[in-house]
C-alpha cells in the first residue's frame, strides 16, 4: 500500500500536479531543499541543475530568501490592523453593534 502511495506521489511530483512545486520549495526554504535533495531524481529535465539551485536553494549571494524579520512582523501587524477594520465595518453595517463608533471612541476619535 505505501509503495502505491509513493508511486502516486512521485508521478504527481514529476508533472507538477497542481503546480505546487515552486510553492512548496519556496514555502520549505533550505531546510526542506537540503531534505529534498535525496529526490533530486524529481527535477523537470528541462530545467538546468544551477537553474533549480538557485530558483529552490539559498540565494547565491548568502542572504535569506525571506525578509528581514522586523519586515515580516511589520507586515503581519498591518494585515491584522486591515482585517479587524473590515471586521469591525462588517460588524457596523450588518448588526445593532456600532462597532467603528466604539473604535473611534477608544482611540479618541469625537
Amino acid at each position: 500500500m505505501s509503495r502505491k502511495i509513493g508511486a502516486v506521489i512521485e508521478v504527481a511530483a514529476r508533472k507538477n500536479a497542481f503546480s505546487l512545486t515552486n510553492a512548496i520549495a519556496r514555502e520549505r526554504g533550505i531546510a526542506a531543499y537540503r531534505a529534498w535533495l535525496p529526490l533530486e531524481r524529481i527535477r523537470p529535465a528541462e530545467i538546468p541543475q544551477a537553474v533549480w539551485e538557485e530558483r529552490f536553494a539559498w540565494p547565491a549571494d548568502d542572504r535569506p530568501p525571506y525578509p528581514p524579520l522586523s519586515h515580516r512582523i511589520l507586515r503581519a501587524v498591518v494585515i491584522y490592523l486591515v482585517f479587524a477594520l473590515v471586521l469591525a465595518a462588517l460588524l457596523q453595517a450588518f448588526t445593532p453593534f456600532p462597532a467603528l463608533t466604539w473604535l473611534g471612541r477608544l482611540i479618541g476619535i469625537p
